[in-house]
Formats: C-alpha cells, structure tokens, sequence
C-alpha cells in the first residue's frame, strides 16, 4: 500500500485550475483524474443539499475521531480526491459572481446539470465561452446536449440500458443485467477526460477555449466495441452469452473441483495446448475444433466436453497447469482477493492518504493506475469534507466572502 503522505513531483497539469460543478460520478471521475495530475481541482457544492449527492450514498462511511458517520461516504470518496470543496450556492446573485471571479482564473470549467439548466444563472457555456475565450467548457449529461433524449436525466443504471450492453450482460437463459460498477459513469469520465486534454492542446496552440458535449449513452454506444460492430458488419443481434466470447472458443468461465476457474484460449496453438494439458490431444486435431472458427460454430458441444473433462480437476492444477503451457487462464478472484494481492501491493493498486479528522487518521482509497517515468501522479489532498476549503481559496483568489 503506497502512502499519499510522500512528497512527489509536480504533476504534468500542475498549475492548471478546474472548476468542478459535477457531482455523483462521471464528472468527478474526470476531475478526480485532471487532479491526480497534478491540477487545482476546485469542487463547488451547494450549500443547501450538504454538497455532492453521494456524500449521503451509504452504508459505509469513514467513522469520525468519535466513532461517528462523516460526509465522507465510500462512494464519495472513490471520485474525489485531490479536491477542494467550495461551498457556493449558484442560485443567488452572489454566488453566481463567485463562480464568474473563479471562471476568470480557471482554465477548465467541469458541469453536469441538465442541458440548458445552467443559463438561468448565466453560467451555461455560451455565456462563459463568450466571456472567457479561452476556457475549456465541459458539459456532461445522460443524452447530450441535443437530440430527441437530451432532456431526459441521465443515470448509470439508464445509459447502460439505452446503450445496449445490458442486453449483453448476464446469462443467455437469464435477465439482462448491468454492469457491477458504474461503468457508464466512468467510461464517460474518461472520455471526458481525453476530451479536455484534447481541447486543451488546441488551446494552448492556438489560444482558443472550446465546449465539449459529452454524454453517458454516446459514449456507452461507443464502447460496445467489437459486439457493436460484430451487430453492424452483420445485421445479426448479439446475445447474452454470460461469461463467453462471441468471437474466441473457449473463452470463459469454467467449474473445477473446488470452483471456478478463467479460461482464454487466443489461437489455435493455445487450443492444441489446453488439450494436451487435459489428456485429450486427439480434440485439439479434431476437424470440428481445430480451427477458431470451427470452434465457434460447435461451440455448445465443445463447452460441454471442456466442462465435463475439467471439473475432475483443482483451481491450482489446472491454473499450474496451463501456465506451464502458455496458455491464458486466471483466478476469479473476490474484491478482498484482488485488492490484498501481491500484484495490487506492487502496483500501487490501494493508497493510504491522511485524514486527520476521521479516527484511523486516513482513508484508503483505489490508487490511480497511471505510472509516468518522469510526472508521477500526485495524492496531495484526502477528499474533503464539504465546504472545508471555502475561506482559503476564496482569500487566495482574492475574493470577498458574502455576508
């Protein structure tokens, strides 16, 4: 576990200032990451609801000096790091000059109110783009800024739905099922991510600012990937094949003696391999399995046969086993397994930053997976409790505190 205590290097967006107006999850994914990098992450939360949503999303919470539930839930903490949380109310005419006096000192301005909510206070990104030339406007929201949908509010749960991967996930005899994790909300906070830096690179170029429309179902549209294009190059729907592959036999999940087990067959060798592994070398020359694309085309039969041969086996043969022989196979391992594994340990995967007042004296969080050989990502701040950093930045930004 690496400690967020350790001084590092300046990252490779220090100096950069973002003014974060999201809240839940894809927005703060993506500042959470700029901030990692090294830029002022500057969280705005209102004063009226206790801040970001999610610092109510229990059950778990880090316990304060007295045993007590803080505002830092779990869910909170997982996306905002590296921030400092700003109590304004943008609703009021001085919360609203507030927002404009840190605009002019910003160079990324990060929203995800619905499409529109934002010009009745005169922060929607026309406004402000005319204003500051050169800011980098972020829109986050479920269906984009146009389009039929683009009114409709935008869920994880939604967009996953909308977008087609449910119909992907879960048993084929089964209901479809999301994701287990956020993943429209993440992947749509990367893109965001990739977008800013983008615009970024043609501001500094060119001194040119620019609006950035991002939404959860486009870029959970975009994502489908090869079953997305598998459905265009045929006109043929995908199915639910629960841990399957639709384009590689086998490539599952596979009951043994004691559980179960991850089997990745990539080519035929490999395929030659797994059967010699389980005694049965005369499958791996069959005229029905010997090629990929037989393999597919007998793919239940051949499921059945690999199924029933591997369950008179351990986890630890087999996974031995077909290390020894090159060919891709793995554990399935719990959250507990994964996080406490000597691979975790050794990328940094899990991070200790302090937190002087929650009772262990730090919160443990998921590190972020970038390694840099010169600008190493940065864990500066713990996430904060709301509005904790509301006088010091406003006195370093020269701005008066309203009444």
């Amino acid at each position: 576990m690496m400690d967020g205590s350790e001084t590092h290097a300046k990252g490779p967006l220090d100096g950069l200032v973002v003014l974060d107006l999201s809240r839940i999850l894809a927005g703060p994914t993506a500042t959470q990451m700029l901030g990692d990098l090294g830029a002022t992450i500057l969280k705005i939360e209102n004063p009226k609801t206790g801040g970001d949503d999610t610092r109510n999303w229990g059950p778990n919470y880090a316990k304060g000096e007295g045993g007590e539930n803080t505002d830092l839930s779990a869910y909170f903490m997982c996306a905002n790091r590296n921030k400092k949380s700003v109590a304004v109310d943008i609703a009021t005419p001085e919360g609203q000059d507030i927002i404009r006096q840190l605009v002019a000192r910003a160079d990324i301005l990060i929203e995800n109110f619905k499409p529109g909510g934002l010009k009745q206070y005169g922060l929607d990104h026309d406004t402000l783009c005319a204003a500051y030339p050169g800011l980098v406007y972020c829109s986050i929201s479920g269906f984009g800024q146009t389009g039929p949908n683009s009114h409709r509010p935008g869920y994880d749960l939604m967009a996953q739905g909308f977008g087609g991967i449910m119909a992907l996930t879960g048993e084929p005899d089964g209901r479809p099922l999301k994701v287990g994790v956020g993943i429209a909300d993440v992947m749509c906070g990367m893109y965001a991510t990739i977008g800013i830096l983008a615009a970024l690179r043609h501001r500094d170029q060119t001194g040119e600012g620019q609006h950035i429309d991002v939404a959860l179902v486009d870029t959970q549209m975009a994502w489908l990937i090869n079953e997305g294009v598998n459905f265009l190059t045929s006109g043929n729907l995908p199915e639910r094949r629960g841990n399957a592959h639709p384009n590689i036999v086998p490539y599952d999940a596979f009951a043994v003696a004691d559980g179960h087990i991850l089997i990745a067959v990539g080519n035929d060798a490999q395929f030659q391999r797994l059967c010699d592994f389980l005694g049965q070398p005369e499958l791996g020359q069959s005229p029905d399995y010997a090629t990929n694309l037989k393999r597919i085309e007998n793919r239940q039969a051949l499921t059945t046969h690999l199924s029933n041969a591997l369950t008179g086996y351990s986890a630890h043969e087999v996974l031995t086993g077909l290390e020894q022989r090159g060919v891709p196979a793995g554990p399935i391992n719990s959250v507990k397994d994964a996080l406490t594994s000597d691979q975790a340990s050794a990328r940094q995967a899990v991070i200790s930053v302090p937190k002087i007042s929650v009772q262990s004296g730090a919160v443990e969080l998921l590190g972020n997976p970038l390694k840099f050989s010169q600008t190493p990502v940065t864990y500066r701040n713990p996430p904060p409790h709301f509005g904790e950093d509301t006088e010091d930045i406003l006195t370093a930004f020269g701005i008066e505190k309203p009444e």
